[in-house]
């Protein structure tokens, strides 16, 4: 049994960490931390959850105790900063929802973020937690980097692709689509029920701070070729949906795709393969992804949804934990599936 920490819990992906550590069988104790949340306990931020969770009081993160296993960090970018050096000097484990280690390379998170990145040691050791993948390493993780809601979708559809047919390759471009709730829940004009219903929208064109993170994590796996990125606001809020385009040099067989992620994620277990396109409602409120592919001569098109606070954030996060101590990667997660979505 483990002691966990969670610092910054007062949002939506936080309240669905909550859900799932105190579902886990093996997660003894969990102390929240926060600032502006100081002294008020988890059920005055969230009383939906009477009943689901133990209720506590938040405790001040510039008093937080070193005396747990593990630390969730579920703060804004630039946040974790503060805080996971020395978590990391301390000896403990740390997975951080943010987008402050996901980055390998600290003059393009500098570039993307605004953000001088003070802790570019740990950018070399830290676990990128693409949970799903086989070729994921766990071995003495001890910092993972929990991937964006976007490139979880975008990556999980994609890297198959790239490590069969990276030669063949001519160029991808991805369109994804996300429900609000991915903008967190401070209070934003444009994101009101009065502008989004019935509306749809495109967003940050060429400046996503997720782009960077979908190339660097594809040239990984050997991809070289020209990569385009557009994200748009769906008016619902929950989800997302990516649509990636691939142009071939070549005619790809339609069955050796089918095989070859077949092959790929056979092991993974929230990975569900499609013969149709997938429906948002079908992923929503559960750590699934789910993908189908399509493929006409030259053309390839792989589309994914996830739920955007689970598979591209919390529920992934707990997975994550679950293969850092060598657990069933389900724990905590797969029982959180019996839950309505409160997003």
């Amino acid at each position: 049994m483990i002691s966990v920490g969670l610092i910054g819990g007062s949002g939506y992906t936080g309240r669905k960490l909550i859900q799932y550590c105190n579902l886990h069988p093996e997660i003894s104790n969990l102390k929240v931390y926060g600032n502006t949340t100081v002294s008020k306990t988890i059920l005055e931020i969230f009383p939906e959850l009477q009943n689901e969770v133990s209720d506590s009081e938040i405790l001040p993160v510039d008093k937080l105790s070193f005396d747990h296993d593990v630390y969730f960090i579920a703060v804004p970018h630039g946040e974790a900063l503060k805080y996971v050096p020395e978590l990391i000097e301390k000896g403990k484990k740390v997975i951080d929802l943010g987008g402050d280690f996901r980055l390998t390379n600290n003059k393009v998170y500098e570039r993307w973020y605004k953000i001088n990145h003070t802790a570019p040691q740990l950018l070399s050791n830290n676990v990128y937690g693409l949970a799903d993948l086989p070729t994921t390493d766990y071995t003495n993780a001890q910092l993972i980097a929990n991937p964006g809601c976007y490139p979880t979708a975008a990556l999980l559809s994609l890297v198959p692709f790239v490590k069969n047919y990276t030669d063949e390759i001519i160029s991808v471009n991805v369109a994804a689509y996300s429900g609000t709730s991915g903008a967190g829940k401070t209070p934003k004009s444009h994101l009101l029920m009065s502008e989004m219903d019935g509306n749809v929208a495109a967003y940050n064109l060429g400046a996503h701070r997720h782009e960077p993170e979908i190339m660097q994590e594809l040239a990984k796996n050997g991809f070289n070729s020209l990569f385009a990125f557009a994200t748009h606001l769906l008016p619902i809020a929950v989800g997302i949906y990516s649509t990636s385009f691939i142009h071939t040099k070549n005619k790809i067989d339609k069955e050796k795709i089918e095989k070859a992620y077949k092959e790929f994620y056979a092991n993974s277990n929230f990975i569900r393969l499609r013969t149709s396109p997938p429906q948002l409602n079908w992923v929503v409120n559960t750590n699934y992804c789910d993908i189908h592919l399509s493929v006409r001569d030259n053309q390839v098109i792989i589309i994914s949804a996830i739920d955007n606070l689970i598979k591209g954030a919390s529920g992934q996060a707990v997975q994550n934990l679950n293969k850092m101590f060598g657990w069933n990667e389900g724990l905590g997660v797969k029982q959180g599936e019996k839950y309505e979505s409160v997003f």
